[in-house]
């Protein structure tokens, strides 16, 4: 058994699993709770898009501020503040939620640069991908049961132990946090804040001159748009379908992306090259997962579950696939900060799959906007097409 799954890694994928089992809860917990106060779709998005939208404006700071003060300083304080949000729900109303979802950004900007750095500077070299596809694959587990826990709570009027659940989440992932351990890397010390805001600025004008960071990112940007615009209204669109299982979706979804993650981590493409069909089939069957959970309103739960399906394998290959040729194709020396813009452009999309797409619900319906995201992805099919084979870079 390698060093990645050795015990003090376990414990900080353990860590990892108990961090985002809140927010497996909450993704289902809130647009119920939002709706039920009279919340519109707009602004049930934009309670959601407000996550992912803070996560991704602080974790270019957040990478720096870990690197320069290390990561065991920055996620003991940033357990602290996560716990303190976490208890907000239990004791705020709608607006309170957008505090907390805000307050939730910031912390996982912090919290997974902690971890994902501490990982990559404690691992040799050969080990650090398969420490960092651990990391992610425990931060989906949450999400097979975390759904349908939150729904029979919602179903049963259990707010009061909603409450208790994320006091005790709060409570246990502090005291787990507290006691995980990392070993720091000695490195030159990061650059000054002047000099990373410069990167910073100079980086950004790389996802457009970039080509292959273009490209990238437009595809998991508009990708992770569908795949926000599922988390935010699958529970209040669930409502409307004979059969229908919020918590069934999501849970159904989490787990094929485990699997899949499992199953495909060897066949990977790790060689720098453009996989036309590759990613054109991905983008296709995002489309037809998005086109099936928009008919199932007029064809049945069998079409809404076989979305789930589809949306879960088209999550699994993406992310991995983009990140890994990524990894080849960009210049060493800003390698690491336009991966990290391309993870923003991920965090974006999810942000704007609620925040676009919640409107665009209150003026038609959940089903039609649900066609929007299978076109979009049908239109992404056209920029996943690429002549070049060969490796860049």
């Amino acid at each position: 058994m390698g060093l990645a799954m050795s015990w003090p890694f376990l414990r900080l994928y353990m860590l990892a699993l108990l961090y985002f089992s809140a927010n497996a809860i909450l993704n289902v917990i809130i647009p119920l709770r939002g709706e039920s106060l009279g919340a519109s779709s707009t602004t049930i998005g934009l309670m959601m898009g407000a996550y992912m939208f803070t996560t991704m404006f602080f974790r270019p700071w957040a990478g720096h501020i870990v690197h320069k003060q290390g990561p065991i300083k920055v996620l003991r304080l940033i357990l602290v503040i996560n716990g303190f949000a976490l208890i907000l729900y239990t004791i705020t109303g709608l607006w309170g939620y957008v505090a907390a979802r805000m307050l939730q950004g910031v912390c996982t900007a912090f919290f997974s640069m902690a971890l994902q750095i501490g990982i990559i500077d404690a691992l040799p070299e050969k080990e650090r991908s398969q420490g960092i596809s651990f990391y992610s694959l425990f931060t989906y587990i949450p999400g097979i049961v975390g759904p349908v826990l939150a729904l029979g709570l919602w179903q049963t009027g259990g707010m009061d132990s909603f409450s208790i659940l994320m006091v005790s989440v709060a409570i246990a992932t502090g005291l787990f946090g507290y006691s995980v351990k990392m070993e720091e890397r000695k490195e030159q010390p990061a650059p000054g804040n002047a000099g990373h805001s410069t990167r910073l600025f100079h980086s950004l004008a790389q996802l457009v001159k970039n080509p292959f960071l273009c490209k990238s990112s437009i595809l998991m940007l508009t990708a992770s748009i569908v795949f926000g615009a599922v988390t935010a209204f699958v529970p209040l669109y669930a409502h409307q379908l004979e059969y229908g299982n919020a918590g069934i979706y999501l849970a159904i979804q989490a787990a094929v992306v485990v699997l899949a993650r499992l199953g495909l981590s060897k066949k990977i493409p790790s060689d720098g090259k453009w996989r036309s069909s590759l990613m054109m089939g991905t983008m296709l069957l995002l489309a037809m997962a998005a086109g099936c959970v928009s008919f199932s309103i007029t064809g049945g739960a069998t079409f809404f579950y076989l979305g789930a399906i589809q949306m879960g394998i088209a999550q699994a290959v993406l992310y991995p696939t983009l990140t890994t040729y990524l990894s080849f194709v960009l210049p060493p020396s800003d390698r690491n900060v336009l991966i990290g813009l391309f993870i923003a452009m991920a965090d974006l999309g999810v942000s704007l799959g609620g925040m676009i797409m919640g409107p665009v619900a209150d003026f038609t319906s959940y089903s039609f906007m649900y066609m929007i995201c299978a076109l979009l992805s049908l239109l992404m099919i056209f920029v996943a097409y690429d002549r070049r084979q060969k490796r860049n870079g």
